[in-house]
């Protein structure tokens, strides 16, 4: 591929697929360098660019929100409408506000994020893989409730509709999810993951 074809190319081993968006080619390119030790990696500038790239293969999607052209917002609304099933971690310098309660995404890292830190966020979400949906949608759920609860004021979380309903859709999932944990008592990994989680109660 050219160089002006928004592309960066991808040299991984065969492993998994991830998908780096964002239009500051040179972080986008240093993300896909710290996943291409592990990972399959291609990387994209722009969200024409992305949506381009995307095929069944990818199964995390590095999302940035701020794009000229198509927005990661935009972006993540596609690949959601398109039904791919992949998980999508926004990667981007946007403070998380409420709007964040209805978007299709799996996790949200704030820049600058560090490798470590995005190295986990891979691991955290493609760990989700093999759950069933409500718990993949749990775990979303409550990385969303976490993130507002980390960012806004008390008063600002007491007086949002959207909080609330967020609120009351993870206790509604986690009496679904403790079921299915129920049944799943010998997978001593996915249960010590579950009892990581913050409780939400």
């Amino acid at each position: 591929m050219a160089e002006n074809d928004g592309r960066g190319a991808g040299s991984g081993s065969g492993g998994l697929e991830v998908l780096v968006v964002d239009d500051e080619s040179r972080l986008a390119d240093l993300f896909a360098t710290w996943l291409r030790v592990e990972y399959d990696v291609e990387a994209a500038y722009d969200g024409e660019s992305a949506l381009n790239l995307m095929e069944e293969s990818v199964e995390v999607v590095l999302l940035d929100r701020r794009m000229p052209g198509l927005s990661g917002d935009e972006v993540l609304e596609r690949i959601r409408e398109a039904g791919y099933d992949c998980r999508v971690v926004m990667v981007t310098a946007v403070d998380p506000d409420f709007d964040i309660v209805e978007m299709g995404f799996d996790d949200y890292l704030v820049k600058p994020v560090s490798k470590d830190e995005l190295l986990e966020g891979v691991e955290n979400v493609t760990g989700r893989s093999d759950y069933e949906t409500d718990i993949q949608e749990y775990y979303a759920l409550v990385s969303k409730k976490s993130l507002l609860e980390a960012e806004k004021s008390d008063r600002e979380l007491e007086t949002s509709e959207e909080y609330a309903d967020l609120c009351d859709r993870v206790t509604e999932l986690r009496d679904r999810v403790d079921s299915a944990v129920s049944e799943m008592q010998d997978h001593g990994d996915f249960v010590g993951a579950f009892q990581d989680l913050p409780n939400n109660d």
